[in-house]
């Protein structure tokens, strides 16, 4: 009883100073394993390492530590199974593999709920090819233009370039069911497609690339259309009787995917306040894009950059803490 009187005391006061005491009002009951360190997943690309950060600066408030491990996108969903890492914040749903559904059934990995982004994807190409590939942005129109993107390592066909090999590789799936005379070649990191679709940009030369948004990039280059596909259908990549090619599997567009936050199984139980400010925590495009424009053109520190987003935006997250401490 006196542990209760205390505990309302210090919420009372807390209620009147604001949210910066809502750690003090934390029973060890709301907080968990504090003497633990929650280990979050850090993947391959700009806007899942501020995703990460701010996350994890949000949940050392409340007064956990937070350790950051590098994970391959794909291949993290065993470590999550395993308990190695607790969380990763940015899944996409159009892109989880096959590690993940078998530990979702197992029962080992578990969703907090969406991140919040207006996400999309698809084959990208910049708007002044369109006089040099008529028809754009058709599949058609692609073809017709094939000799204009041969390489050395890809005659006689075009070069397409997709995801890094640690994406996955759904474009080279997608480029035979829609018989188109490319050859996906895997674009090494996020740094170096973005180096080569502003280079061709500067240089005005085709390209073709698989791509994603929100990304900064867009607002530093010219004009960009999206290749046209058929609509995306679930029966599309399991019947190949639907679609264009009745021999092939995927011949329609990419499914517009949501960005998941995705934890250990364990985690709600060993860290209640830790998974009720996670599945609160929401992130928009327009933030995203401001602070990938500073990490990846003003190459500033990501743990900078989103240190700042948090002291500017303690309206946004307050009611966050608040909500994870059951205020």
């Amino acid at each position: 009883m006196i542990t209760q009187k205390i505990s309302k005391m210090i919420l009372s006061f807390c209620v009147v100073m604001g949210f910066l005491c809502a750690t003090l009002s934390a029973n060890s009951e709301d907080l968990g394993d504090v003497d633990s360190p929650i280990k979050l997943a850090i993947n391959e690309w700009s806007g899942q390492h501020i995703t990460t950060y701010i996350a994890g600066q949000l949940l050392e408030k409340l007064g956990y530590s937070v350790e950051y491990q590098n994970a391959g996108y794909l291949s993290q969903f065993q470590a999550l199974g395993d308990g190695d890492i607790h969380a990763t914040l940015e899944g996409w749903t159009n892109q989880l593999g096959d590690i993940y559904p078998v530990k979702v059934e197992e029962g080992a990995i578990v969703d907090i709920g969406s991140l919040g982004l207006d996400a999309g994807e698809g084959w990208v190409y910049l708007k002044f090819m369109e006089d040099m590939c008529p028809g754009l942005p058709s599949l058609e129109a692609m073809n017709d233009c094939a000799d204009k993107l041969m390489t050395p390592e890809t005659l006689p066909m075009g070069r397409f370039i997709s995801y890094p090999a640690d994406w996955g590789n759904r474009s080279e799936q997608k480029i035979a069911a829609f018989n188109l005379n490319y050859k996906a070649v895997p674009g090494g990191t996020e740094g170096a497609m973005i180096a080569e679709l502003k280079a061709a940009d500067a240089s005005q030369k085709p390209i073709f690339m698989m791509f994603w948004q929100p990304h900064y990039v867009f607002s530093q280059i010219g004009e960009v259309g999206w290749i046209d596909m058929p609509p995306f259908e679930a029966v599309c990549d399991s019947d190949p009787a639907w679609g264009s090619n009745p021999d092939e599997v995927s011949d329609c567009g990419f499914e517009k995917p949501d960005t998941l936050k995705i934890a250990w199984s364990g985690f709600q139980e060993r860290w209640p306040a830790a998974w009720e400010l996670l599945a609160a925590f929401q992130l928009d495009n327009a933030s995203q894009e401001a602070m990938m424009y500073q990490i990846d053109v003003e190459e500033q520190d990501v743990v900078d950059v989103t240190s700042q987003w948090i002291e500017e935006n303690e309206g946004t997250w307050s009611p966050w803490i608040s909500s994870a401490m059951g205020g």
